[in-house]
């Protein structure tokens, strides 16, 4: 699944940057986007920060000019992975060409292209982090659960729009729905991964959608 952002190239100047440069802001992202691209293949245990910081061509030194912490730094990993798939969610879940239900299977579908062009490495850094709580401070737990949080906000209100169309029963808790969509898609995922195959990922939309409470065909009177 391409959940990541592409990653940076490598910077050419080593050490702290001058003062009034944009440079310190642009390397502080370049270490992020980094960090966010080895988490979702790697998790965070099996992620040093020197892995990060050569895939930037910065040295341990500065680590802490840019972050006051691990922690700190992977806090920002986790709300720029929360920023970039919230965009992808909001490309597909409010593209208004599509009916709603369509627009799942159309994320789906983008999402399964993506995993398979990165040969089945990355997956979801929020279920990878997920995976490995015991390593997470509560802070960082807390932003994992936010992050899931609003994707199920997002699917939620697309759902509410096919509830609107009347492709789904008027009384369905359209929230329990959206989190059992996602709690299910982390094992989708997992097994993609595993099995290198994106059907799991087809298989989970294509039960889902079909489960879905439908409305009650009217009576004659």
């Amino acid at each position: 699944m391409d959940t990541t952002p592409s990653a940076p190239s490598t910077l050419r100047r080593r050490g702290r940057p001058p003062k009034g440069s944009s440079a310190p802001a642009e390397t502080r992202t370049a270490v992020v986007r980094a960090g966010v691209a080895l988490l979702t293949e790697q998790g965070v245990t099996a992620t040093g920060i020197d892995q990060v910081l050569k895939q930037v061509g910065v040295p341990k030194g500065s680590f802490y000019h840019y972050f006051g912490s691990k922690d700190a730094f992977l806090r920002e990993v986790i709300h720029a992975y929360g920023d970039y798939f919230g965009r992808k969610l909001a490309r597909h879940f409010e593209h208004s060409d599509l009916p709603p239900l369509q627009r799942i299977e159309s994320f789906v579908a983008d999402a399964a292209a993506g995993m398979a062009r990165h040969d089945f490495r990355r997956g979801c850094l929020a279920g990878n982090l997920g995976q490995e709580v015991g390593a997470l401070s509560d802070e960082l737990r807390a932003a994992v659960v936010a992050t899931f949080a609003d994707w199920e906000a997002r699917l939620a209100h697309c759902l509410s729009l096919a509830q609107a169309r009347g492709d789904i029963a008027a009384d369905a808790d359209v929230r329990e729905l959206a989190t059992a969509f996602w709690t299910a898609w982390e094992g989708a995922v997992l097994r993609a991964r595993l099995e290198r195959d994106a059907t799991f990922l087809f298989r989970h939309a294509r039960n889902f959608i079909a489960a879905l409470p439908r409305p009650k065909p009217s009576t004659p009177a």
